[in-house]
């Protein structure tokens, strides 16, 4: 994996995709032929410009799960290696063995409904104290999320327990 190109996340802009990754554009098209109007050079400058990967699932009619899966598995972004450029730690820590979580989010199905998870967890993290660990449930890495919610104070960690199911566990820490 490339680690000076983004990472694909449904909030990328459809050009900022295919200006990184020029050859996930058949990708996207075999996602659904509705992309195929992105070849249209008016098109890609204008509507992908102010399009996300999020909207442009609503308007193909595939799950943004599906269509991130799709396409960081064609530029070859792991969760592994996602991992490692958030500096996150591999291996477990060991608070994330025995915690039980305050508050627990699947954001699967709000995701694949086109809504973005990032205020829920925000207002529900609002509160939290030292110690505290929120349990969010995705179908891919959720890496822009990560960064601000360690933004916020918070270490996290990353477990994929299937390939449709990652669980990111985030405890809060002190501020200083």
């Amino acid at each position: 994996m490339d680690k000076t190109k983004p990472f694909i996340s449904p909030d990328m802009k459809v050009s900022d995709l295919l200006n990184a990754y020029p050859e996930l554009e058949n990708i996207l098209i075999e996602i659904s032929p509705a992309f195929k109007k992105l070849q249209n050079p008016l098109l890609r400058r204008t509507i992908a410009k102010v399009t996300s990967l999020k909207q442009a699932a609503v308007v193909g009619k595939v799950s943004i799960n599906e269509m991130i899966k799709k396409l960081r598995e064609a530029a070859g972004q792991k969760h592994s290696d996602i991992q490692e450029i958030l500096n996150e730690n591999i291996s477990e820590p060991d608070w994330v063995k025995d915690c039980v979580p305050a508050i627990t989010y699947d954001a699967r199905e709000d995701l694949d409904s086109g809504v973005q998870p990032l205020n829920k967890v925000m207002r529900d993290i609002a509160n939290f104290q030292e110690g505290d660990v929120y349990k969010l449930i995705t179908a891919f890495v959720p890496a822009p999320l990560i960064q601000v919610l360690k933004e916020k104070y918070f270490e996290c960690y990353t477990a994929e327990i299937n390939p449709d199911e990652f669980i990111t566990y985030c405890k809060k820490l002190p501020q200083s």
